[in-house]
């Protein structure tokens, strides 16, 4: 054994749900990452088990798709929207039955999805969760947490209470879905800042990502950079991200996912075919969206694009695999010859790249540890099981950093999203100041409403909405989330002292119901 690599998947979606409607389009992200990722993944990793092929992931699942993953409400649509998907294949099916091109491609979806919503059923009783549980019980993954809400932590530092919060609530999260403690955390958006890591200490977090600049420029430098851990001052291990190996998957145009036999994510049948018979099966008021049936690869430049084929793309993803592998063994070979133990290799990712964006992505996972397997150079391991071996490593400050555009905080502080956090500041600051006015309060509406602008808070911080106004990418949504989010907290502020209005209070209990269970005083 020549070294470690360490494969670290983020799951994270902001929470989005919209009770008040039959059938809301950005509830559809959380429907399509389970579909195309989540569950992909976890068929995978049951292929793994089977096999008996030693697996090691880190996945952080955040606690905003810890609740959403758990919400009964948002479980019936996605099985609704499942549903709909697999009687659209069948329709496909049959009209393509004597197609000589698409019909081998439509029966693949068919039976893909039928497959899915079987192992869903039978193999994990209904809960995308149960999955994630099992293979954590067999100790193929390690799963972390992140921030509650996903806040960008510097930006919020203004008021520790407020990062404090954030980390305290995702821990309290992370124990109530999955039993345990989490050891380690997914910094949101890899954001680090001196001195967030005593409040991690202080809830036993053990490990964290860094981006690579976060630890190249920490003081002093680390004497082997990017390839073993080092301790923050309060001794809190931090993994730095490996480039190499993350553009080699990250990149659609020097990485595998560009590869022309892989599915073309924008071409669908729900922007091809005739509208009134691809209708029901897109927004209600004829407004055409993805539907995940997408028939053709992606081929070369320009608009003329080839059929997809099932069992060319799985072969070209086993072919990528076994070239990933052979470059994490020739840069282990080297940088084995600096250091005075096996280096490790921290490759982290969005987990939705896989599936969602890059479709035959679980496939590249499921042969890259076949593998690693079927060779003796490289082991698969997580942080905490590298820190058990090598439990001394040096200390450093790391650099403040992200791993948004240019690295640093840019792209959620910026003249397009900047007003968001001086309404943060204001409602951390007068949050901190009910919770200790209230601390032992009695009355149980008064501690229903303060809960209840805690979920408001926490939903406004979430990082996801600066993003995507920068991003220009669901702008409308994004802003009128944030905007509600306030609107709610301050209308629910001035009832503190006045008369409640439990009508209100109990639609936005419904709506915002994340968090069950967190009591305000956790601002006190």
């Amino acid at each position: 054994m020549k070294g470690y690599f360490s494969l670290a998947l983020h799951s994270h979606l902001p929470f989005v749900k919209h009770p008040e409607h039959e059938y809301f389009l950005e509830e559809h992200w959380l429907f399509e990452a389970i579909i195309e990722s989540y569950l992909p993944l976890l068929i995978n990793l049951e292929r793994l088990r089977n096999e008996g092929i030693k697996t090691r992931i880190t996945i952080s699942l955040t606690p905003t798709l810890c609740e959403m993953l758990a919400d009964f409400r948002l479980q019936d649509k996605f099985y609704a929207h499942l549903d709909r998907l697999i009687e659209l294949s069948h329709k496909e099916s049959k009209r393509l039955e004597n197609d000589p091109i698409y019909k081998e491609v439509s029966l693949f979806y068919l039976n893909r999805l039928e497959t899915i919503r079987d192992f869903l059923t039978n193999d994990l009783g209904g809960s995308v969760l149960n999955g994630y549980r099992r293979f954590m019980k067999a100790g193929m993954i390690e799963i972390i947490t992140c921030g509650a809400t996903h806040g960008f932590l510097p930006l919020l530092s203004v008021n520790e209470q407020a990062v404090r919060v954030q980390i305290r609530v995702a821990v309290a999260t992370h124990e109530k879905h999955f039993g345990v403690r989490p050891k380690g955390i997914w910094l949101p958006e890899c954001a680090y800042y001196e001195g967030v890591d005593k409040l991690l200490a202080e809830e036993q977090i053990e490990f964290f990502f860094l981006e690579s600049h976060g630890l190249i420029y920490g003081r002093p430098t680390p004497r082997f950079g990017l390839y073993a851990p080092v301790f923050t001052p309060n001794g809190v291990a931090a993994f730095g991200r490996d480039p190499e190996s993350s553009r080699q998957v990250w990149s659609s145009i020097s990485g595998y996912p560009g590869d022309p036999n892989y599915r073309d994510f924008y071409r669908d049948i729900g922007y091809d075919l005739d509208h009134e018979y691809i209708k029901p099966y897109i927004c209600p008021d004829g407004t055409r969206v993805f539907t995940g049936l997408k028939y053709h690869r992606i081929t070369g430049g320009g608009d003329y694009k080839e059929v997809y084929n099932p069992q060319n793309a799985s072969a070209k993803a086993k072919e990528h695999a076994e070239n990933f592998h052979f470059n994490r063994v020739k840069q282990i070979e080297h940088l084995s010859s600096f250091m005075d133990r096996p280096p490790i290799i921290v490759s982290p990712y969005d987990a939705e790249l896989f599936g969602h964006w890059w479709f035959e992505g679980p496939d590249f996972i499921y042969h890259l540890f076949k593998t690693i397997e079927a060779n003796d150079d490289i082991e698969p391991i997580t942080p905490r099981e590298y820190l058990n071996i090598y439990p001394t490593n040096q200390m450093i400050h790391p650099s403040p950093s992200s791993w948004g555009k240019d690295g640093y905080f840019d792209v959620w502080i910026n003249p397009q999203n900047d007003w968001i956090y001086r309404h943060l500041h204001n409602m951390a600051d007068l949050m901190q100041n009910l919770a200790r006015r209230f601390e032992g309060e009695t009355s149980p509406l008064i501690a229903r409403l303060l809960d209840q602008m805690n979920r408001e808070l926490l939903l406004a911080q979430a990082s996801d909405w600066a993003f995507l106004i920068t991003a220009g990418t669901a702008v409308e949504y994004a802003e009128k989330r944030t905007k509600t989010h306030i609107s709610n907290f301050l209308k629910l502020s001035a009832m503190i002292d006045s008369a409640i209005d439990e009508e209100f209070l109990s639609d936005l209990e419904t709506k915002d119901s994340i968090f069950q269970g967190v009591h305000f005083t956790v601002w006190a």
